[in-house]
Order: structure tokens, then C-alpha cells, then sequence
């Protein structure tokens, strides 16, 4: 009604502000529908990442997965900027792994992604791919625990793994390492989000991307 539509304080109530074209902007909260994919798109996801996740078992895949899942993911993630015209859809979808640390980077990556998407008007078909390359880089959280708390995770590690696997891991992750994984999480990030923007090329023009 009249009174709730110019009460600035009801305004500030909701969630996410939209910016619909340039100097234009309106504010929207998230319905039933919007957490309804997020839902659905969040499981996808979740099931590529384990999927992948199951590489680990040999220990240099265990590494390359920073590289294979973004190269994977990329589809469904820009299915889903396909729904997303609201600001936080993307920050809600971040995705857990080993460790209190994944959790931190899901949460720095998928904001920034999120703003990243609303400064392209939620119609920039390459914004959506660079969302994509940020959001991805949240998969770097999955290997702070082996850097930052080395002597405990890989104890932890030998009794579930066994000392070969552990050693063999340990080879692979020196400290230069974590930049390099970091970069190829953003890099192949990137091209994972081309492959989803050709793939779904015939979705994205729906959508006005």
C-alpha cells in the first residue's frame, strides 16, 4: 500500500537491493521461489563438488581439483545466474568443505560474486563469467587447514589415509603451491563460466544476459 511502499524504514527491512539499469534500482526481498533454487542449484552443485571431491583419493588429484571442479561447475553456476536477480542468492549458495576454513572463503568469495553480478545489472553476460572465477576461488578454504594447521590435520590425515598417501600429499603441497591453486581456481573458473555461457547460450538470451 501507499504508506508501506514510501516509509523508508519499511524499505530498509528487506533483503537485497536490485539495480535494474543504470541510476535505477529497487528494492526486493527473496521469496519462496528464489530459495527454491537456490535449493535446488545449491544440491547440484553440492553433488559436482563431491563428485569431483572423490578424485582425492589419489593424492595429485587431490590437488588438481581446484582446477577440475571450476572447469565442471561452470554450467549449472551460470544455469543458475539465469534465476538470480536479487542481491545475496549467490552468498546463500556457498558451498562447505574440510574444515571451518571453507567456510570463511564461501563467504568472502560469494559476496564478492554477488557484487559482482549486481554491478552488471544481472544482465552481463561478463560479469556472470567473472562471479564465477571469484566464486570459485572459495574452493582454496578446502587447503588452509593443511597450511596453517599442517601438524595436526596431517595426524589426523595418517590415521584415515595412511603415512604413504600423507607423505605423497605433503610433496605436492609446498607453499608455493596455495597461490598457484588459488589462481587456477579463479582461472579455470573463468573458462568453466564460457563453457556454461555457450552451452546455455539459448537460456541466457531468455534471461536478457
Amino acid at each position: 500500500d501507499y504508506l508501506n511502499e514510501h516509509d523508508p524504514y519499511s524499505r530498509m527491512s528487506h533483503i537485497s537491493i536490485v539495480k535494474l539499469e543504470p541510476g535505477k534500482s529497487e528494492v526486493r526481498r527473496l521469496n519462496g521461489k528464489d530459495f527454491i533454487n537456490i535449493g535446488i542449484f545449491t544440491a547440484i552443485y553440492f553433488v559436482i563438488v563431491f563428485a569431483v571431491a572423490c578424485l582425492g583419493f589419489i593424492p595429485i588429484f587431490m590437488v588438481l581439483i581446484c582446477g577440475i571442479i571450476p572447469l565442471v561447475a561452470g554450467i549449472p553456476y551460470m544455469l543458475y545466474l539465469t534465476r538470480v536477480k536479487k542481491f545475496g542468492m549467490i552468498i546463500i549458495m556457498f558451498v562447505t568443505g574440510m574444515g571451518y576454513f571453507s567456510i570463511v572463503t564461501g563467504l568472502v568469495c560469494g559476496l564478492i560474486a554477488d557484487l559482482i553480478v549486481r554491478a552488471g545489472g544481472y544482465a552481463n553476460a561478463k560479469m556472470s563469467v567473472l562471479s564465477h572465477g571469484v566464486f570459485s576461488c572459495w574452493m582454496i578454504g578446502n587447503f588452509l587447514p593443511m597450511l596453517l594447521t599442517a601438524d595436526s590435520y596431517y595426524a589426523t590425515m595418517r590415521g584415515q589415509f595412511g603415512d604413504a598417501y600423507v607423505n605423497e600429499l605433503m610433496g605436492y603441497l609446498q607453499p608455493w603451491a596455495y597461490p598457484a591453486m588459488l589462481t587456477a581456481c579463479f582461472v579455470t573458473g573463468i573458462v568453466g563460466g564460457f563453457i556454461g555461457l555457450k552451452v546455455l547460450g539459448k537460456h541466457f538470451k531468455r534471461a536478457g544476459i
